[in-house]
């Protein structure tokens, strides 16, 4: 893995895990559903604009499209769709170790439905990580956390691990850009049609919901997701999935820096078992790769 590759997977996984505070600011302020559905929109458009101005195509190949459907289904509808509404009760930093667990389940879905091998490294990762999410969400619970919210998130890291599983089909044949703005244009389809159905559109505009919207747009909308599919197109899924284990850390970092939310002891145990835990079930993949 070269500089260029660690850089970028250092940039996503902050951009990633920036995200839950930013929403949790957003929604403060504007209907979850509504606001995801406008930002998807306008990200798709500006997504679509620079892929066209840079000379990408609309055709792509019937890999990529189909890969771009459910990836866009996958993560923007129901993933950050889900988060979004789950930002209005649930801290930021336990939806982003929630979220964090998504290649502890990718791993967990390929050995129980798709009936991959797991190492014994392998085994380790995922009791380890599955077993610190435990701790702190058991932590979080005896404190009054919305269990509603919460089952929002755990839907959500599903979702997302099931369009993790089809990156390979939107990161193949070239147009990264393109696929990125049209997948968005997926999920703001989708949000629109649940939001009109469900929502009432009020909105407190105002600076620091501002703010937190354009930085949403832009970094962990489509800056991440077009460092995402780069990554994946360069190092390959596996060895880029392992950023993810330095998600709990930015995560609860950035919460408590921007928002203020505290975190105990057994949070920063939990946060270190879970990086571990996934650390670990990247590794073995990797040393099954070279097998």
């Amino acid at each position: 893995m070269d500089i260029r590759a660690i850089a970028m997977g250092l940039l996503f996984a902050f951009l990633w895990s920036s995200a839950f505070t930013s929403a949790r600011i957003i929604v403060a302020d504007a209907p979850p559903i509504a606001i995801s559905a406008i930002r998807f929109s306008l990200a798709g458009l500006i997504g679509i604009a620079i892929a066209r101005a840079l000379g990408q195509s609309w055709r792509l190949t019937p890999a990529q499209w189909r890969a771009t459907l459910i990836f866009g289904l996958c993560q923007n509808a129901i993933y950050l769709g889900l988060n979004f509404q789950a930002m209005t009760t649930v801290e930021a930093s336990l939806a982003s170790i929630i979220a964090s667990s998504m290649p502890l389940i990718v791993a967990f879905l390929g050995w129980a439905a798709l009936r991959e091998k797991l190492s014994p490294l392998a085994t380790i990762g995922l009791v380890l990580g599955f077993g610190g999410v435990m701790v702190i969400m058991w932590g979080k619970i005896s404190h009054g956390v919305d269990i509603f919210g919460v089952m929002l998130c755990i839907v959500g890291a599903i979702a997302l691990a099931v369009a993790t599983l089809m990156v390979r089909g939107a990161s193949s044949g070239g147009n990264i850009l393109m696929v990125v703005g049209l997948q968005m244009f997926v999920g703001a389809g989708i949000l629109l049609i649940v939001s009109l159905l469900f929502e009432s559109w009020e909105f407190n505009w105002n600076g620091k919901m501002g703010a937190a919207f354009v930085y949403t747009l832009f970094g962990p909308g489509l800056l991440a997701t077009w460092i995402w599919f780069s990554l994946v197109s360069r190092i390959g899924v596996v060895k880029a999935s392992t950023f993810h284990f330095l998600n709990p850390f930015f995560g609860v970092a950035v919460a408590a820096i921007v928002l203020g939310e505290g975190f105990g002891l057994i949070d920063v145990i939990g946060v270190v078992v879970i990086a571990a835990g996934i650390f670990a079930v990247q590794i073995s993949k990797q040393s099954d790769t070279l097998k």
